[in-house]
C-alpha cells in the first residue's frame, strides 16, 4: 500500500479532489503537526491534547518507517536512509517529551522540513 493509501486509511478521508501522493502527504502532515502545534502552545493544561497529537505523530513516522522500508519504494538510498533516522529520532524524542524530560519543538520542526520538502520550498 503506498502512502497515499495509507494515509487516507489511517488518517481519514483527504477530500473528493483528486490529490496527488506529495499533497496528501502535506495535508496529513499539516493536520498533524498544526494539533500538536495547538497542543505544545497551550502548555501543561493541555497534556492531554498533547499526548493525542504525539501518538497522531508517532503513528505517522511510523508509517513513514514502514513504507521507506518496503523494497519496492524507489526512493534513493541515501534519502530513505536519511528518513529512517529521522523517524527513529521522532520516535524516541517523543516518549520523552510524553515523560515531560522534554518538550515538543524539535518535532514540529522536522515535520514542517518535511512539509517544505514536500512542497518544494526551501528554508530560510
Amino acid at each position: 500500500m503506498n502512502m497515499h493509501a495509507q494515509a487516507a486509511k489511517t488518517y481519514g478521508y483527504l477530500g473528493s479532489a483528486k490529490v496527488d501522493e506529495r499533497s496528501a502527504e502535506y495535508q496529513v502532515i499539516a493536520g498533524i503537526t498544526s494539533r500538536l502545534q495547538k497542543a505544545h502552545n497551550s502548555g501543561p493544561i493541555a497534556f492531554v491534547s498533547l499526548a493525542a497529537s504525539l501518538t497522531e505523530n508517532r503513528r505517522l513516522w511510523t508509517e513513514f518507517a514502514i513504507d521507506i522500508a518496503n523494497v519496492d519504494n524507489s526512493m534513493p538510498p541515501m534519502l530513505k536512509k536519511q528518513i529512517m533516522e529521522l523517524a527513529i529520532f521522532t520516535l524516541r524524542h517523543t516518549e520523552h517529551v510524553i515523560s515531560g524530560a522534554a518538550d515538543a519543538d524539535v518535532l514540529i520542526e522536522i515535520n514542517l522540513a518535511i512539509m517544505r520538502g514536500l512542497s518544494g520550498k526551501r528554508a530560510v
